[in-house]
């Protein structure tokens, strides 16, 4: 299939090849880009830093790594979106931070990061080009204008975005060098064993609900995830995770193999803890997502090179939890 054939609807298109002399030597994205002419270097580049290519056997996130004659070269092409997005003027942006380069924002649960199945207008990304119109980062696709990482749906809290190509380069560099800073509140059920540590394992698709991220003993993608038990409540606890690595629903997978759920979430979530309080059990009625929110974000300034800090503080729904989990300790 060519590369200009896919629709939204279709799955992305994998390419697999064998490193020959002509392309040895070469940079990653340099023998992409000559094996794969019809997509732009910087699309492959952003690609590369997000996991989307894999070198003999191993996932590559920088576009800097040499390939030798022989490799077998894996890479996955996300199919094309649609050249069109509607704007959303009517979603409210919290900005924290914004200059001609970058920007900020405390993004809201429930709101999508950008466009996808089932969810084509009402998301952070039309209501980024509504806010910024053409200056955004086009390097992510249309659909995704800006966005140097994400945050699920349902979970809230601080993320960057980038307004040009070079700002995104070099953000998304941090993001793979693990120089950019990410931590998270959370309130799990159960408490921690020990107090803080690290939890490690790869993470892929689940074999028995592709809907899901689960652990795997082979395969995957490396992910690391630091902690720290803020308040324990006995049945429930209030903690800290710092990412080392940003898989999808990683904080959620990891404390659920762990046995400590994140509260109120819909996929992992199930409470291990028995004699959970009447008065948690109500409000939890209301509490229709993770406890999870991206609490602090720290990175170097793409241009000046200044190093910024940004904590944003609970939203309302998790800080009434909070109380309420403080009331029954």
């Amino acid at each position: 299939m060519g590369v200009q054939g896919l629709t939204m609807d279709e799955t992305p298109q994998q390419y697999n090849f064998i490193i020959t002399a002509t392309q040895a030597g070469m940079r990653l994205d340099k023998a992409l880009t000559a094996l794969l002419p019809a997509v732009s270097r910087s699309r492959i580049q952003a690609l590369i830093h997000e996991g989307f290519a894999t070198l003999s056997g191993a996932i590559i996130t920088s576009p800097a790594v040499s390939v030798k004659q022989g490799d077998a070269l894996t890479f996955e092409l996300p199919p094309p979106v649609e050249s069109m997005m509607t704007l959303a003027p009517h979603i409210t942006l919290d900005i924290f931070f914004e200059d001609e380069h970058m920007l900020v924002v405390n993004k809201q649960a429930g709101l999508t990061v950008h466009p996808g199945a089932g969810c084509y207008q009402d998301t952070l990304a039309n209501a980024l080009l509504s806010h910024c119109g053409s200056s955004l980062s086009g390097i992510g696709g249309v659909t995704r204008p800006g966005i140097v990482h994400r945050l699920d749906r349902d979970t809230s809290g601080l993320m960057v975005v980038a307004k040009n190509d070079a700002a995104h380069h070099h953000l998304s560099e941090q993001i793979a060098n693990r120089t950019l800073k990410r931590v998270y509140a959370a309130m799990c059920w159960g408490v921690p064993s020990p107090a803080s540590g690290t939890i490690t394992g790869n993470i892929d698709r689940s074999l028995k609900d592709r809907t899901k991220m689960a652990l795997v003993k082979t395969g995957g993608r490396e992910a690391t995830t630091h902690y720290r038990t803020e308040e324990p409540f006995g049945f429930a606890s209030y903690v800290a995770c710092k990412l080392q690595t940003g898989r999808t629903h990683q904080i959620r997978v990891h404390f659920t193999h762990q046995g400590w759920p994140i509260i109120g979430d819909p996929v992992y979530g199930k409470p291990s803890a028995k004699g959970i309080p009447v008065e948690v059990t109500n409000y939890l009625q209301h509490f229709n997502r993770q406890a999870l929110h991206s609490h602090k974000i720290g990175f170097t300034h793409p241009v000046s090179g200044e190093l910024m800090e940004f904590t944003a503080p609970l939203p309302a729904d998790m800080a009434q939890l909070l109380a309420i989990l403080r009331s029954l300790a």
